[in-house]
């Protein structure tokens, strides 16, 4: 039988296509109209992807086309290729324009105020004309973009132990975690009470639970032989995190980074609590065996300069 990766060398870019298009609509008469052929014809083509692997990769069910265990895999590969081919072309494209490349870098907030900001600017300084992209999410949503190749490298820690077999990793710094409250909060006069009687009486503003953060926060809870807060709002926006603490009575944990502006402005308040000292560093994530040139690899020095100089 023929290996796997010969196999998908076999698979060409409509095939990938059709795979992506019947996982998500789950309808061969709908994909074949969304990719302008006939119903006959994007069956033909189906039968001829499975003929390749040898086995189903669809079940016709009431409720539609429904993929097997192998049909869920191939649909997850196809939809990778896709995203890098039209990020490929997307690149192409600008060059064609007189533009040079693209980057799209992923970050979480805590690393962005100051080493990636500072990295990017100095990027654009070097190369005006190259178009860049920043997204801020948690750790565990940007190695779900990296492993897709939405984008091209990511600052962020693992979110399981398992993932240093897809990814390779290069600490650069840390955050330091605070628990804040409103400025005119209760908590904001005199000392206050032990940890347990704040996380049983007052409502807290969390990461989601996928999160380095949270997960760092709930094993210190557990070596301390303290439970998780009652009263929790699950929030993954740190914008969003920053109106529910100042509207409400709310405690919040983040990096010190983030809430600096806030903190100067006077809107928030520290809280003396030492929870989330023992985050681990945070690094510059790549996927393994992947050839990374111009202008990623430009930036990443430019990040490695920039975190050595801060540390």
């Amino acid at each position: 039988m023929e290996s796997l990766h010969s196999l998908t060398t076999r698979l060409r870019y409509k095939h990938l296509l059709m795979l992506s298009t019947l996982g998500k609509r789950r309808n061969l008469h709908q994909t074949a109209a969304s990719m302008y052929m006939s119903q006959p014809a994007a069956t033909r083509m189906l039968s001829e992807i499975e003929r390749v692997f040898g086995c189903q990769l669809f079940e016709r069910t009431p409720r539609g086309m429904q993929p097997t265990g192998l049909g869920d895999m191939l649909i997850e590969f196809a939809d990778n290729a896709l995203a890098r081919l039209d990020r490929c072309a997307e690149e192409m494209h600008r060059y064609q324009l007189g533009g040079r490349g693209q980057l799209t870098v992923g970050a979480i907030m805590g690393a962005a105020p100051d080493l990636v900001a500072q990295s990017i600017i100095e990027m654009k300084r070097l190369r005006p004309l190259l178009q860049i992209r920043l997204m801020g999410e948690t750790s565990d949503q940007l190695i779900e973009l990296l492993e897709q190749g939405k984008v091209d490298i990511a600052i962020a820690r693992y979110a399981t132990s398992i993932q240093h077999n897809q990814f390779d990793f290069e600490p650069l710094g840390n955050e330091n975690m605070v628990t804040v409250v409103r400025r005119e909060h209760p908590l904001t006069h005199g000392s206050p009470p032990p940890l347990k009687e704040l996380l049983e009486i007052w409502p807290w503003i969390l990461q989601p639970i996928s999160t380095p953060a949270r997960q760092v926060m709930e094993k210190e809870l557990e070596i301390e032989g303290l439970v998780s807060p009652k009263d929790i709002i699950e929030c993954g926006s740190i914008f969003a995190a920053l109106q529910l603490v100042q509207k409400s009575d709310a405690l919040l944990m983040m990096a010190e980074s983030v809430l600096a502006d806030y903190l100067a402005a006077g809107l928030i308040k520290k809280l003396p609590l030492t929870l989330g000292r023992t985050l681990p560093p945070f690094g510059l994530l790549t996927r393994k065996d992947t050839y990374y040139g111009e202008p990623v690899t430009g930036f990443c020095d430019i990040l490695r300069r920039n975190a050595a100089l801060w540390r």
